[in-house]
């Protein structure tokens, strides 16, 4: 096992790599502390819950909802928890995203921790403090930015995942390669995914690097002032039609990444738009789609990340360098159309 404490503006983390489930006892106490999860995990896991108070919520984007979040606030109070009792998130980015909310509203503060169980989760959604809701098709459109006490990291749950579930996660570890790391895409240009999930020190390399990736982008900007706006590479179109047509956060994506890979080529001069498109199939992720894009451009304009009439979209200059770049709506509307 490895401990790192990261500080961020009002708190600071404690990242455990390579850890096991069982040091989870060492952290918190489990007679004050509320475990979240979901049925598929906690099926496939369940003699590690064996002792815990746990929440069991159905897993899916689709219940990354209000009515959830009341479900686990009443559960909460028949508990008895209280402003010492600890919530911790153990699961894929929806139920870290559910229960970092949670603990930010319940009582006015709770402490929370998490135990990412998928690799998006871990290279991702667990890291940086975001927590949040969907309303409707509209993506994290309700929630806080509040870091966790600590964040554990163990790989034995991976074992479990779906295929589908491995790509979604290497769709966010191409995303930091594409915008901060171009010795990471040829990394990931000269392995596949089948070496990661047989080679647990490669893979555990690869999972630090990425969390640190970020960790290092959120620690210089918290509250996306300015360069936390680079992990939104892909995003912008990527959330608009990942509730249009219920895709995988991986596959919305993907696709997300490739239109922007040809904005940019179009817009910055970039050049590796090929090498980019290639090795987000490599890893089974879909490229080229047919959306709806004048549904996707009205759920755009009400995207949080837009300013009046305009919207912050990330670009590439190169592979390892993303840029922010200000687009009119007007100007945006016009290169969807070139989409169609």
């Amino acid at each position: 096992m490895k401990k790192k404490k990261v500080s961020f503006s009002n708190s600071a983390v404690d990242y455990y790599f390579h850890a096991d489930f069982a040091r989870l006892e060492k952290l918190v106490a489990k007679e004050r502390t509320v475990i979240v999860t979901d049925e598929h995990v906690f099926k496939a896991h369940q003699k590690k819950f064996k002792g815990w108070n746990t929440i069991v919520l159905k897993p899916g984007e689709e219940f990354k909802v209000q009515q959830t979040v009341d479900v686990v606030i009443d559960q909460l109070i028949e508990l008895g928890a209280d402003r010492k009792t600890t919530l911790v998130g153990v699961g894929g980015g929806v139920i870290t995203d559910i229960t970092g909310y949670v603990a930010g509203i319940y009582m006015r503060g709770i402490a929370c921790g998490f135990v990412p169980t998928s690799l998006l989760a871990m290279v991702d959604a667990s890291i940086g403090g975001k927590n949040g809701i969907d309303v409707g098709v509209y993506k994290n459109m309700v929630g806080l930015i509040r870091q966790p006490s600590f964040l554990l990291f163990d790989h034995s749950f991976l074992k479990s995942l779906p295929k589908v579930e491995w790509q979604n996660g290497f769709a966010e570890i191409i995303k930091h390669a594409a915008i901060k790391d171009a010795a990471l895409f040829k990394l990931l240009q000269s392995h596949r995914l089948t070496d990661f999930q047989r080679d647990t020190q490669l893979l555990a390399k690869l999972i630090e690097r990425n969390v640190l990736i970020k960790t290092k982008v959120v620690v210089n900007d918290e509250f996306e002032k300015g360069e936390r706006k680079l992990l939104n590479y892909g995003h912008t179109l990527g959330h608009a039609i990942e509730n249009m047509y219920e895709l995988s956060h991986g596959q919305a994506i993907s696709i997300g990444m490739t239109y922007a890979a040809l904005m940019s080529k179009q817009l910055k001069g970039f050049k590796q738009a090929d090498e980019l498109i290639a090795v987000l199939d490599k890893y089974g992720l879909p490229t080229f789609a047919e959306f709806d894009t004048k549904e996707a451009f009205r759920i755009l304009q009400k995207d949080k990340k837009k300013d009046n009439q305009q919207i912050s979209y990330i670009l590439l200059e190169k592979i390892g360098k993303g840029v922010v770049q200000p687009l009119l709506f007007v100007q945006l509307k016009e290169i969807f159309n070139q989409f169609t």
